[in-house]
């Protein structure tokens, strides 16, 4: 039907190869079909099914509507033949049978559009959509330049029928011209369009499993119990009285019981409650009348049980008689050996079976016997508990007038403990919480107590460093006086030596700084306070020092900066553990002084 839009099919001068039935038949036959013409008249008459080459396959009628001229596709081990096709502007030949089939891209998932390439280069839309649209219903065909093009086909069965054509040599008409001939390759084409359309569908397919479980699960839940109504006088008064009816009393015991856990029970609903609690209570004696009745019928089907297994077992005892008295000798020796083994393995099976029974019916007179053993243990509590009935009998009936003023009573001092337990625990809460605060600040002030001894012990040990610096510092001063008495001394002595001295050896002979190398340190030491204006640590400064030199020591800086006290100054910072010793550039100051 498809190929019928560009093929007259009832006009023979079409071009096809027909003059040979015998050579059609043959390819028709590989293929199992039945060999027919294009008419759809079968070739030979007499041709029978059963010789092809697939035998169990229905003849195929290559005119069946959806297929059009192109056979459905073939699995790769059956030899196939293809065969020249006639269209009305071009001719398909096909490639030579004894080649490798042509190669092909993985299939991208929901294809609906094909490749089509090798097109002769004046090949036209019109011959594409005459060529390929005998495969199925093409929705586009994007045409290239380049003698290729993409055609999207309705359904993705199309594109297998597509498949099928590549290879084959394509001519213009009747024409040699390179340019009207070329040679199909079709394979599959990734397109947006066919993955979107794909995605689609296999949504809607997860969508409908989906609601299917849904519906399977929602038909094999079991159904939810029906919901309970809200206490009320009205409904009170309905469930007061299905509790007093044998076959409501579940509905209405369950109602009772959701109602008592959700808090409906108070001080105005406490005697309806109670009431039905006690209409509920006469239920007792009903369930246990129930229960003695189901024993007696237990007992009852017990004895029969037992009556027919003892019946049982007596017949069993017979036929093992009778096997028994078989196998006695007067009778053993006329037996076959064949029945003499088959009499053996019953008897056998009928003592072990009568065993069994034996040993059931044992265990049940056993229990029998503990349950009679139990019952005369617990006799003499059974005849104390009938003399006692009828005294408790009296006392139930006034028990019954007192239960419900009780029950108001219980009611009340549970709400006083209540209130009581509530207070106490407020009362406990704050007491806790005052603990814990107390708690808290005690060790505040234990922390701050080891802190401030700590302060304490570090004060006095720097104490003793300044008191020991001071004893330094006065030694030091003794040693200069010393020195300039010395000196003086030694001026008057040598008074005209000293005159003929030139003016910068007395300078130097009258400074604290006693050689080059002091002088070079004050140079330094100068340069790095004042670019340290907030001052330094003595160890700070001889640290610096002993990059230059390693033999310099703090003793001899600190005794040399205390000499030369114009130039520098010792100030103290900080309290406590935070003191400390810092020393500062005064020379500018100094100067001025001197």
């Amino acid at each position: 039907a498809d190929g019928g839009r560009n093929l007259s099919l009832d006009s023979i001068p079409m071009g096809l190869p027909m003059s040979d039935p015998a050579a059609w038949t043959t390819a028709m036959n590989n293929l199992g079909m039945a060999p027919m013409g294009m008419t759809g008249q079968p070739l030979l008459p007499d041709f029978d099914p059963a010789l092809g080459v697939m035998t169990g396959i229905p003849p195929i009628n290559p005119m069946m509507p959806g297929l059009g001229i192109v056979p459905p596709p073939i699995p790769p081990d059956m030899p196939a033949v293809k065969e020249i096709i006639h269209c009305k502007s071009c001719t398909l030949f096909p490639p030579n049978p004894h080649l490798p089939p042509p190669a092909t891209r993985e299939r991208p998932p929901g294809c609906k559009t094909v490749f089509v390439g090798g097109l002769p280069e004046n090949g036209t839309e019109q011959i594409i959509m005459e060529v390929f649209e005998q495969c199925g219903e093409v929705i586009a065909i994007r045409k290239s330049k380049k003698n290729f093009c993409h055609i999207r086909f309705a359904e993705e069965f199309m594109v297998d029928k597509a498949l099928y054509l590549s290879g084959y040599r394509i001519r213009l008409g009747s024409s040699t011209d390179k340019k009207d001939t070329g040679r199909l390759h079709v394979d599959f084409a990734q397109a947006r369009d066919d993955l979107y359309e794909w995605e689609c569908k296999q949504r809607m397919l997860a969508r409908e499993e989906r609601h299917r479980r849904r519906l399977e699960e929602e038909r094999f839940r079991p159904p939810s119990p029906p919901p309970v109504v809200h206490y009320s006088d009205h409904e009170c008064s309905v469930v007061a009285e299905k509790l007093k009816d044998d076959t409501k009393f579940l509905e209405a015991i369950q109602t009772l019981l959701t109602w008592i856990e959700r808090g409906e029970v108070n001080r105005r609903t406490a005697n309806n409650f109670y009431s039905m609690i006690q209409s509920a209570n006469s239920h007792i004696r009903r369930l246990v009348n129930e229960k003695a009745a189901h024993e007696k019928e237990m007992e009852e089907a017990k004895e029969k049980f037992k009556l027919a297994l003892s019946g049982i077992l007596v017949q069993f005892e017979q036929i093992v008689a009778v096997y028994h008295s078989a196998s006695k000798q007067k009778a053993w020796d006329h037996f076959t050996k064949a029945q003499r083994k088959n009499i053996s393995v019953w008897c056998k099976q009928a003592e072990e079976i009568r065993n069994i029974h034996n040993d059931e019916l044992m265990g049940i007179r056993r229990e029998e016997e503990m349950e009679m053993s139990d019952e005369e243990i617990e006799d003499p509590s059974e005849m104390k508990e009938t003399e006692e009935s009828a005294l408790v009998s009296q006392v139930e009936a006034l028990k019954e007038e007192n239960d419900s003023l009780r029950w108001q009573l219980d009611a009340y001092r549970n709400e006083v403990e209540l209130l009581k337990q509530e207070q106490g625990k407020a009362s406990r809460d704050e007491d806790t919480t005052k603990e814990q605060q107390m708690k808290l600040l005690q060790q505040a002030l234990q922390g701050m107590q080891k802190h401030l001894l700590k302060v304490q012990d570090e004060y006095k040990k720097r104490e003793a460093e300044l008191e020991k610096v001071r004893e330094d510092k006065q030694k030091t001063e003794t040693l200069l006086e010393n020195l300039k008495e010395q000196e003086s001394s030694t001026s008057r002595v040598c008074a005209c030596s000293q005159e003929k001295e030139s003016p910068v050896e007395k300078t130097l002979s009258n400074s604290p700084v006693k050689s080059e190398r002091e002088v070079l340190l004050v140079g330094i030491i100068s340069t790095f306070l004042h670019v340290h204006p907030f001052g330094a640590s003595i160890e700070y400064i001889c640290s610096y020092l002993q990059r230059l030199d390693s033999k310099i020591c703090t003793a001899e800086v600190e005794v040399l900066m205390t000499r030369l006290q114009n130039t520098f100054r010792q100030e103290l910072s900080g309290v406590g553990a935070s003191l400390e010793k810092r020393w500062k550039f005064c020379g500018f100051d100094g100067l001025k002084m001197t």
